[in-house]
Protein backbone atom coordinates (compact mmCIF):
# COMPACT_ATOMS: atom_id res chain seq x y z
CA UNK A 1 0.00 0.00 0.00
CA UNK A 2 1.41 3.57 -0.49
CA UNK A 3 1.43 5.80 2.16
CA UNK A 4 2.01 9.65 2.65
CA UNK A 5 3.14 11.03 5.95
CA UNK A 6 3.11 14.93 6.18
CA UNK A 7 6.07 15.82 8.85
CA UNK A 8 7.82 12.80 8.18
CA UNK A 9 10.93 13.83 9.45
CA UNK A 10 9.45 14.64 13.09
CA UNK A 11 9.30 12.78 15.97
CA UNK A 12 6.14 10.88 15.60
CA UNK A 13 6.44 10.57 11.58
CA UNK A 14 9.88 9.51 12.16
CA UNK A 15 8.63 6.17 14.04
CA UNK A 16 5.37 6.27 12.31
CA UNK A 17 7.80 5.66 8.95
CA UNK A 18 9.88 2.98 10.62
CA UNK A 19 6.69 0.96 11.48
CA UNK A 20 5.04 1.49 8.10
CA UNK A 21 8.54 0.40 6.48
CA UNK A 22 8.94 -2.79 8.67
CA UNK A 23 5.40 -3.66 7.28
CA UNK A 24 6.24 -3.85 3.38
CA UNK A 25 4.40 -0.24 2.85
CA UNK A 26 5.92 2.07 -0.05
CA UNK A 27 6.19 4.79 2.07
CA UNK A 28 6.26 8.74 0.72
CA UNK A 29 6.14 11.81 2.93
CA UNK A 30 7.43 15.37 3.33
CA UNK A 31 9.97 17.67 5.42
CA UNK A 32 10.14 21.05 5.74
CA UNK A 33 13.18 21.78 7.76
CA UNK A 34 15.81 19.14 7.04
CA UNK A 35 17.48 17.39 10.16
CA UNK A 36 18.57 14.47 11.22
CA UNK A 37 16.03 11.89 12.96
CA UNK A 38 17.11 8.93 15.17
CA UNK A 39 14.17 7.10 14.40
CA UNK A 40 14.10 7.74 10.58
CA UNK A 41 18.03 6.71 9.98
CA UNK A 42 17.24 3.20 9.51
CA UNK A 43 14.82 3.69 6.80
CA UNK A 44 15.91 6.31 5.36
CA UNK A 45 17.00 5.17 2.15
CA UNK A 46 13.45 3.13 2.34
CA UNK A 47 11.54 6.24 1.69
CA UNK A 48 10.50 9.25 -0.50
CA UNK A 49 11.34 12.06 1.36
CA UNK A 50 9.79 15.55 -0.22
CA UNK A 51 10.34 19.00 0.68
CA UNK A 52 7.16 20.55 1.32
CA UNK A 53 5.76 23.62 2.64
CA UNK A 54 2.29 22.87 3.60
CA UNK A 55 1.38 26.75 3.58
CA UNK A 56 1.53 26.26 0.01
CA UNK A 57 -1.39 25.27 -2.04
CA UNK A 58 1.19 24.20 -5.07
CA UNK A 59 3.84 22.14 -3.14
CA UNK A 60 0.91 19.98 -1.13
CA UNK A 61 -1.35 19.39 -4.43
CA UNK A 62 2.73 18.22 -6.27
CA UNK A 63 3.64 16.06 -3.73
CA UNK A 64 0.59 14.27 -3.57
CA UNK A 65 0.39 14.14 -7.32
CA UNK A 66 3.84 12.64 -7.23
CA UNK A 67 2.70 10.08 -4.83
CA UNK A 68 -0.69 9.29 -5.17
CA UNK A 69 -1.31 7.79 -2.22
CA UNK A 70 -3.73 5.52 -0.29
CA UNK A 71 -3.55 6.56 3.22
CA UNK A 72 -2.27 9.93 4.28
CA UNK A 73 -1.47 10.83 8.14
CA UNK A 74 -0.95 14.40 8.10
CA UNK A 75 1.01 14.91 11.00
CA UNK A 76 2.89 18.41 9.57
CA UNK A 77 1.97 21.13 12.21
CA UNK A 78 3.97 24.14 14.08
CA UNK A 79 3.19 21.72 17.05
CA UNK A 80 4.53 23.92 20.59
CA UNK A 81 2.28 25.47 22.65
CA UNK A 82 5.09 27.95 23.70
CA UNK A 83 6.02 28.80 20.02
CA UNK A 84 2.14 29.73 19.35
CA UNK A 85 1.64 32.32 22.04
CA UNK A 86 4.74 34.27 20.17
CA UNK A 87 3.95 33.51 17.01
CA UNK A 88 0.20 32.92 16.79
CA UNK A 89 -0.19 33.47 12.96
CA UNK A 90 2.36 31.44 11.76
CA UNK A 91 0.88 28.44 13.94
CA UNK A 92 -2.53 29.02 12.41
CA UNK A 93 -0.61 29.17 9.05
CA UNK A 94 0.89 26.32 8.90
CA UNK A 95 -2.00 24.27 11.02
CA UNK A 96 -4.60 25.44 9.29
CA UNK A 97 -4.35 26.75 5.90
CA UNK A 98 -1.63 23.32 5.91
CA UNK A 99 -4.82 21.24 6.87
CA UNK A 100 -7.08 22.65 4.06
CA UNK A 101 -4.22 23.03 1.41
CA UNK A 102 -3.74 19.06 2.22
CA UNK A 103 -7.91 18.14 1.84
CA UNK A 104 -7.91 20.61 -1.34
CA UNK A 105 -4.92 18.69 -2.98
CA UNK A 106 -6.82 15.40 -2.36
CA UNK A 107 -9.50 16.69 -3.90
CA UNK A 108 -8.45 18.21 -6.96
CA UNK A 109 -6.64 15.28 -7.54
CA UNK A 110 -9.55 12.71 -6.82
CA UNK A 111 -7.79 11.02 -4.74
CA UNK A 112 -9.61 8.12 -3.45
CA UNK A 113 -7.12 8.10 -0.11
CA UNK A 114 -7.83 7.96 3.55
CA UNK A 115 -6.50 10.38 5.77
CA UNK A 116 -6.05 10.67 9.73
CA UNK A 117 -5.20 14.55 11.49
CA UNK A 118 -3.36 14.18 13.97
CA UNK A 119 -5.27 16.68 16.64
CA UNK A 120 -4.12 17.07 20.15
CA UNK A 121 -5.15 16.79 23.65
CA UNK A 122 -4.89 20.25 23.92
CA UNK A 123 -8.37 20.68 21.93
CA UNK A 124 -9.84 20.73 25.48
CA UNK A 125 -7.52 22.92 27.29
CA UNK A 126 -8.75 23.69 30.92
CA UNK A 127 -10.07 20.60 32.71
CA UNK A 128 -10.51 20.29 36.08
CA UNK A 129 -9.96 17.38 38.19
CA UNK A 130 -13.26 16.15 38.69
CA UNK A 131 -13.78 15.92 34.69
CA UNK A 132 -10.99 13.82 33.91
CA UNK A 133 -10.61 11.16 32.23
CA UNK A 134 -11.69 13.10 29.38
CA UNK A 135 -13.64 11.67 27.05
CA UNK A 136 -14.25 12.61 23.35
CA UNK A 137 -17.55 14.71 24.57
CA UNK A 138 -15.92 16.74 26.54
CA UNK A 139 -16.43 20.49 25.74
CA UNK A 140 -13.19 22.23 23.60
CA UNK A 141 -11.76 25.11 25.27
CA UNK A 142 -8.43 25.64 24.28
CA UNK A 143 -6.05 27.60 25.99
CA UNK A 144 -3.26 28.80 23.85
CA UNK A 145 -3.32 29.32 19.75
CA UNK A 146 -1.87 25.91 18.98
CA UNK A 147 -5.01 24.24 20.56
CA UNK A 148 -7.28 26.49 18.90
CA UNK A 149 -5.53 25.34 15.51
CA UNK A 150 -5.98 21.76 16.81
CA UNK A 151 -9.46 22.11 16.97
CA UNK A 152 -10.07 23.81 13.69
CA UNK A 153 -7.75 21.36 12.02
CA UNK A 154 -10.48 18.35 13.50
CA UNK A 155 -13.59 20.52 12.53
CA UNK A 156 -11.86 20.67 8.81
CA UNK A 157 -11.62 17.14 8.65
CA UNK A 158 -15.46 16.64 9.62
CA UNK A 159 -16.17 19.50 7.43
CA UNK A 160 -14.70 17.98 4.25
CA UNK A 161 -15.68 13.97 5.11
CA UNK A 162 -19.31 15.43 5.46
CA UNK A 163 -19.60 18.30 2.37
CA UNK A 164 -17.06 16.58 0.23
CA UNK A 165 -16.91 12.34 0.57
CA UNK A 166 -13.13 12.60 1.40
CA UNK A 167 -12.88 9.89 3.97
CA UNK A 168 -10.95 11.65 7.40
CA UNK A 169 -10.86 11.08 11.15
CA UNK A 170 -9.08 12.50 13.85
CA UNK A 171 -6.63 11.23 16.76
CA UNK A 172 -6.50 13.78 19.48
CA UNK A 173 -2.54 13.17 20.76
CA UNK A 174 -2.07 13.29 24.13
CA UNK A 175 1.45 13.76 25.64
CA UNK A 176 4.03 11.78 23.74
CA UNK A 177 7.43 11.02 24.34
CA UNK A 178 9.94 8.17 24.32
CA UNK A 179 13.40 7.76 22.54
CA UNK A 180 14.75 10.49 20.26
CA UNK A 181 12.10 13.10 21.59
CA UNK A 182 12.86 16.43 22.33
CA UNK A 183 11.20 19.62 23.72
CA UNK A 184 9.24 17.62 26.04
CA UNK A 185 9.53 17.27 29.83
CA UNK A 186 10.45 13.91 29.97
CA UNK A 187 13.29 14.35 27.12
CA UNK A 188 14.23 17.58 28.94
CA UNK A 189 15.14 15.78 32.11
CA UNK A 190 16.45 12.65 30.65
CA UNK A 191 18.87 15.07 28.83
CA UNK A 192 19.79 16.93 31.61
CA UNK A 193 20.50 13.58 33.70
CA UNK A 194 22.58 12.16 31.02
CA UNK A 195 24.97 15.39 30.92
CA UNK A 196 24.95 16.12 34.58
CA UNK A 197 26.41 11.92 34.09
CA UNK A 198 28.77 13.06 31.70
CA UNK A 199 30.04 16.14 33.25
CA UNK A 200 28.88 18.19 30.86
CA UNK A 201 26.63 20.36 33.10
CA UNK A 202 26.96 21.48 36.37
CA UNK A 203 24.36 20.42 38.94
CA UNK A 204 21.22 21.62 39.32
CA UNK A 205 19.19 20.33 37.43
CA UNK A 206 16.04 23.11 36.00
CA UNK A 207 12.84 22.03 36.08
CA UNK A 208 9.74 24.07 35.62
CA UNK A 209 6.12 23.59 37.13
CA UNK A 210 6.11 19.84 38.66
CA UNK A 211 2.70 20.01 40.02
CA UNK A 212 0.73 18.82 36.87
CA UNK A 213 -0.41 15.66 36.30
CA UNK A 214 -0.20 14.28 32.18
CA UNK A 215 -1.39 11.33 30.28
CA UNK A 216 1.60 10.58 28.56
CA UNK A 217 2.54 7.39 25.83
CA UNK A 218 5.30 5.68 24.16
CA UNK A 219 5.24 6.85 20.65
CA UNK A 220 5.86 3.52 19.47
CA UNK A 221 2.32 3.26 21.33
CA UNK A 222 0.85 6.04 19.70
CA UNK A 223 2.08 5.13 16.12
CA UNK A 224 0.09 2.16 16.54
CA UNK A 225 -2.82 3.95 17.22
CA UNK A 226 -2.35 6.39 14.78
CA UNK A 227 -2.39 3.25 12.28
CA UNK A 228 -5.25 1.70 13.90
CA UNK A 229 -6.94 4.99 13.84
CA UNK A 230 -7.01 5.41 10.28
CA UNK A 231 -7.46 1.65 9.38
CA UNK A 232 -10.40 0.93 11.93
CA UNK A 233 -11.46 4.27 12.66
CA UNK A 234 -15.18 6.13 11.52
CA UNK A 235 -14.89 8.35 9.11
CA UNK A 236 -15.63 11.85 10.60
CA UNK A 237 -15.09 10.39 14.15
CA UNK A 238 -12.38 11.94 16.49
CA UNK A 239 -10.68 9.88 18.75
CA UNK A 240 -8.24 10.38 22.14
CA UNK A 241 -4.95 8.76 21.52
CA UNK A 242 -3.91 8.00 25.28
CA UNK A 243 -2.80 5.63 28.39
CA UNK A 244 -5.96 6.36 30.40
CA UNK A 245 -3.53 7.04 33.16
CA UNK A 246 -2.09 10.78 34.86
CA UNK A 247 1.00 11.01 36.23
CA UNK A 248 2.70 13.67 38.23
CA UNK A 249 5.89 15.87 36.29
CA UNK A 250 7.58 15.37 39.61
CA UNK A 251 7.04 11.84 39.51
CA UNK A 252 8.61 11.64 36.10
CA UNK A 253 11.45 13.91 37.86
CA UNK A 254 11.84 11.20 40.56
CA UNK A 255 12.20 8.24 38.23
CA UNK A 256 14.59 9.61 36.23
CA UNK A 257 16.73 10.88 39.35
CA UNK A 258 16.61 7.47 40.93
CA UNK A 259 17.72 5.92 37.45
CA UNK A 260 20.92 8.36 37.15
CA UNK A 261 23.90 7.60 37.69
CA UNK A 262 24.95 10.39 39.41
CA UNK A 263 23.69 12.52 42.17
CA UNK A 264 21.09 15.10 40.88
CA UNK A 265 20.03 18.24 42.19
CA UNK A 266 16.92 20.23 41.17
CA UNK A 267 16.39 23.56 41.38
CA UNK A 268 13.36 25.24 39.61
CA UNK A 269 13.49 27.88 36.80
CA UNK A 270 11.25 30.83 36.91
CA UNK A 271 11.82 30.69 33.12
CA UNK A 272 10.55 27.84 32.04
CA UNK A 273 7.21 28.57 34.14
CA UNK A 274 4.44 29.12 31.74
CA UNK A 275 1.87 31.21 31.33
CA UNK A 276 -0.86 28.69 32.07
CA UNK A 277 -0.56 25.29 32.76
CA UNK A 278 -3.56 22.84 32.66
CA UNK A 279 -3.34 21.25 36.63
CA UNK A 280 -4.13 17.74 35.23
CA UNK A 281 -4.61 16.38 31.56
CA UNK A 282 -5.56 12.54 31.50
CA UNK A 283 -7.88 11.28 28.63
CA UNK A 284 -10.12 7.78 27.81
CA UNK A 285 -8.96 6.15 25.74
CA UNK A 286 -12.45 3.86 26.02
CA UNK A 287 -13.93 4.75 22.31
CA UNK A 288 -10.27 4.16 20.64
CA UNK A 289 -10.17 0.74 22.70
CA UNK A 290 -13.48 -0.12 21.53
CA UNK A 291 -13.70 0.64 17.97
CA UNK A 292 -10.38 -0.81 17.06
CA UNK A 293 -8.84 -2.55 19.74
CA UNK A 294 -5.60 -0.41 20.16
CA UNK A 295 -4.38 0.07 23.76
CA UNK A 296 -1.01 0.76 24.73
CA UNK A 297 1.12 -1.83 26.02
CA UNK A 298 4.55 -0.10 26.56
CA UNK A 299 5.04 1.41 30.99
CA UNK A 300 6.38 4.54 31.38
CA UNK A 301 9.07 3.03 33.60
CA UNK A 302 10.37 1.48 29.92
CA UNK A 303 9.79 4.64 28.11
CA UNK A 304 11.96 6.50 30.59
CA UNK A 305 14.76 4.03 30.39
CA UNK A 306 14.76 3.77 27.06
CA UNK A 307 14.53 8.00 27.10
CA UNK A 308 17.77 7.89 28.96
CA UNK A 309 19.80 5.39 27.26
CA UNK A 310 19.10 7.41 24.15
CA UNK A 311 20.45 10.63 25.25
CA UNK A 312 23.73 8.35 27.32
CA UNK A 313 24.28 7.24 23.75
CA UNK A 314 23.99 10.41 22.07
CA UNK A 315 26.09 11.81 24.98
CA UNK A 316 28.41 8.68 24.24
CA UNK A 317 27.98 7.43 27.49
Amino acid sequence: MRVFITGMSGFIGSHLASRLVAQGHDVWGTYFVKMEIPALAPVKAKVKLLHCDVRDRGQVTGALRRARPERIYHLAAQSFPTVSWKYPALTVDTNVLGTVNLFEAVKALRLRSRTVVAGSSASYGFVTADEVPVREDHPLRPLHPYGVSKVAQEMLAYQYWKNDGLWANTARIFNTTGPGKVHDVCADFASQVARIEAGRQRNPMRVGNLSPRRDITDVRDQVGGLEAILEKGEPGESYNLCSSRAIAIQEVLDRLVKLARARIEVAVDPGLLRPTDEPVIMGDNTKVSARTGWKPAIGIEKTLADSLDHWRRKLGR
